[in-house]
């Protein structure tokens, strides 16, 4: 491949309480577009477990590929992105440590989020509360797909947001975000801070945590973007990030 020839595949990771079926509108918008888009299915069991799940598929593809993160799959990317077939990342809503950074410390400082919460039983797996679903997670989506995603989600092990990540894939390779400014499920002042720290190019569009389903439009706008000029666009990350 030409540094200036498109990369026409894209690998989509889905986050938690959800599962890689959400992702069919964007998967639509792309596919009709000439992508050749492979969806994860995360077990949502351990990092580790994810990111070799990501890896997997990864494998798989032809060639260089765009590999797409939403909320806990931006974890899962920024371990998996280190891939040599990935040439950019999308963080859609999605989390950004750095190496030797938990999930759970991006929160440390930003203000808390109450109309996202989460019920974790004597296994130490969360569901998010059916009641406040809506409010907290898809604010934006009908109210039956809202049932419907309530009612399909995939608990995940709660201790995975304490696993460090080893590798910030966002360091060497240029990225891209999509911010919802709706967003219940994190402090905005907190997406926008991980975004800006990456050096990602950042879309902040109205919706919900659900913008990869409300917004798949935009979602799929900013994924051909990352396409087209993955090859020649440089990592933005300042190397002292922090």
């Amino acid at each position: 491949m030409t540094s200036n020839e498109q990369i026409k595949n894209v690998v989509l990771v889905h986050g938690a309480f959800a599962d890689g079926s959400g992702w069919r509108r964007v998967y639509d918008v792309l596919t009709t577009r000439g992508y050749r888009v492979s969806i994860v299915q995360n077990p949502l069991t351990s990092l580790e477990a994810d990111v070799a799940a990501t890896k997997r598929v990864l494998d798989a593809q032809d060639g260089p590929a765009i590999l797409v993160g939403h909320s806990w799959g931006g974890t899962v990317i920024t371990e998996a992105g280190v891939h040599p077939k990935v040439a950019g990342l999308v963080y859609v809503s999605a989390l950004a440590p750095d190496a030797g950074e938990t999930t759970a410390q991006q929160y440390e400082g930003f203000a808390p989020t109450p109309d996202f919460v989460i019920d974790v039983g004597p296994d130490g797996y969360g569901f998010l509360n059916r009641d406040a679903f809506q409010a907290g997670f898809a604010a934006d989506v009908s109210d039956a797909d809202a049932a419907f995603l309530a009612d399909s989600q995939v608990p995940i092990d709660m201790s995975v947001f304490g696993s460090a990540v080893t590798v910030a894939a966002w360091r060497d390779k240029p990225s891209w975000a999509v911010i919802a400014t709706e967003d219940k499920a994190f402090d905005q002042a907190m997406l926008q801070h991980m975004a800006a720290r990456i050096g990602a190019e950042i879309t902040n569009v109205p919706g919900s945590h659900a913008l990869f389903i409300t917004q798949s439009d935009t979602v799929a706008d900013v994924i051909v973007t990352a396409s087209r000029s993955a090859r020649t666009r440089a990592p933005l990350a300042a190397a002292g990030a922090r």
